[in-house]
């Protein structure tokens, strides 16, 4: 499901649309020291795929990056820097999840948002789309590190996208509104519990098993709420509750102890992916 075999690898956008859409979501760029669904993993089509020190020259780094753009481009599937800053890719079944999560009610931008995010919304709003340096100055942010933050703020809140990126004559990212292409998945309404129980469906589909902690790092959810994703699935009997913060997919066969776990970097001991 996550593509992290050479038979199975990323090639081109098609495929990459189809990683995203049986993932449910998808970061893209991370490689497996990180657990998750990764479009770079799968474009390596190996599971010990590590990012390279100089990107910029390896082929599929390159490959994952052009991918990311023409994915960005298309527009079937939602991209934007959500929780913790991971620029992340969600198919269109999850979005109403998300945006339940994480998005900012328009009543309470005044309250929830800073000056400058709300002051970026209301150019953007008026416009609908725009290139980032004609954005910063219509939204009168002279200062570039004070707009970035407050354009990853807005990402965050399901407020704004990026629809394209330029790289003539000079590089830049063209910002738009998420009802510019997901209007009919941001107007349907979910539950908090439902939200919360579908991304953790999600995950342990493609995990197979999740260890203590693991949803809440690869999905940005608070501890508690991760729980109480994984809870739900094992009310329902879709998953098994094999200890404190560890959940296995009913009827995954039980493989060997030694085959359960491997270790990746930073030491940090992770399930071994279907």
């Amino acid at each position: 499901m996550w593509r992290r075999d050479p038979d199975t690898r990323v090639e081109d956008a098609y495929s990459a649309e189809a990683l995203i859409e049986s993932a449910g979501f998808c970061a893209a760029l991370t490689d497996s020291t990180r657990p998750g669904p990764s479009l770079f993993v799968a474009v390596c089509g190996r599971r010990d795929a590590h990012l390279p020190r100089n990107v910029q020259k390896d082929p599929e780094c390159r490959l994952a990056w052009m991918l990311k753009d023409e994915l960005m481009q298309r527009g079937k599937v939602y991209y934007a820097k959500l929780a913790r800053g991971r620029a992340t890719f969600v198919a269109r079944r999850l979005v109403s999840a998300f945006n339940e999560l994480s998005s900012v009610p328009r009543e309470r931008e005044r309250y929830d948002l800073s000056d400058e995010a709300r002051a970026i919304l209301k150019v953007l709003r008026r416009e609908w789309e725009m290139a980032t340096r004609d954005l910063q100055r219509a939204s009168r942010i002279s200062e570039r590190r004070i707009f970035t933050k407050a354009i990853d703020e807005l990402q965050r809140s399901f407020k704004i996208i990026p629809a394209e990126a330029v790289y003539a004559p000079t590089f830049t990212y063209i910002w738009t509104l998420p009802e510019a292409r997901f209007q009919t998945e941001l107007h349907q309404t979910t539950s908090r519990d439902k939200a919360l129980k579908e991304i953790a469906r999600a995950y342990l589909q493609g995990a197979g098993m999740t260890l203590r902690g693991e949803l809440a790092r690869v999905t940005g959810l608070s501890a508690p709420d991760a729980g109480l994703g994984n809870w739900a699935l094992v009310d329902e009997g879709f998953a098994d509750r094999l200890g404190p913060g560890i959940y296995r997919l009913v009827g995954l066969a039980r493989q060997r102890p030694t085959e359960d776990f491997q270790q990746c970097g930073g030491g940090t001991t992770l399930f071994r992916r279907p």
